[in-house]
């Protein structure tokens, strides 16, 4: 990889044989950074209900950061409402979280909602052709329905920006209030072993297809 061009230290070709400095220097393969500064570290948490997603809370509530290791401090990346469930990342790599929470970047979330009434091929429509919200218009990448049961419906919704209860906004504004809302996936990364309240480190390939989403 280093002899074909692929791998630069700081902008420039490396070379065989070359040195870095971990703390410092900026080390990418294919243009996507590799994450090599020493005392990083990447938690992915299942935030159970109850649990914000902030590092402290003035009214007394648990907090992720309450949930994983504290040798190290991190902090949340994005938000994830406390009656909402599911995956969200905690790290103390600044670069990381900017491009993963930055609507610039649009890196895809993905959830899975219960919701009142089966949702009919119009309503998915309107959900990634655009619905007009008290603060603009908002919008789906993607939205299907993957279960039926008893007056309600379990629908997969992909967002590519994450305004303030958005999923649960749109998802009210076509008729379908929605009863429960997990996170299932966060661009490429995604768990299902995981359970509420439990945690894992993310891999450094991971890390790398954050940066790549």
């Amino acid at each position: 990889m280093i002899r074909v061009g692929r791998v630069t230290v700081d902008g420039q070709p490396a070379h065989l044989g070359q040195k870095v400095d971990p703390a410092t220097a900026q080390v990418q393969v294919d243009g996507v950074p590799l994450p090599i500064r020493p005392g990083l570290v990447h938690y992915l948490l299942y935030k159970p209900l109850g649990v914000v997603s902030t590092v402290s809370d003035p009214q007394g509530r648990p907090t992720v950061v309450d949930l994983v290791p504290r040798e190290t401090r991190v902090y949340p990346v994005g938000r994830l409402d406390a009656d909402s469930e599911g995956l969200i990342l905690l790290t103390n790599d600044g670069d990381l979280a900017a491009h993963v929470a930055h609507p610039r970047h649009a890196v895809p979330k993905t959830y899975v909602a219960r919701v009142q009434g089966i949702p009919g091929r119009r309503a998915l429509r309107a959900l990634t052709s655009g619905v007009e919200l008290d603060d603009g218009p908002g919008r789906a990448l993607q939205a299907r329905v993957l279960d039926r049961q008893r007056g309600e419906a379990l629908v997969e919704v992909v967002m590519g920006e994450g305004r303030k209860r958005e999923v649960r906004r749109l998802l009210a504004a076509v008729g379908h209030p929605v009863h429960a809302l997990v996170r299932t996936a966060i661009g490429p990364v995604q768990d299902p072993t995981l359970r509420p309240g439990t945690w894992r480190h993310l891999t450094v390939t991971e890390v790398r297809s954050l940066y790549m989403a």
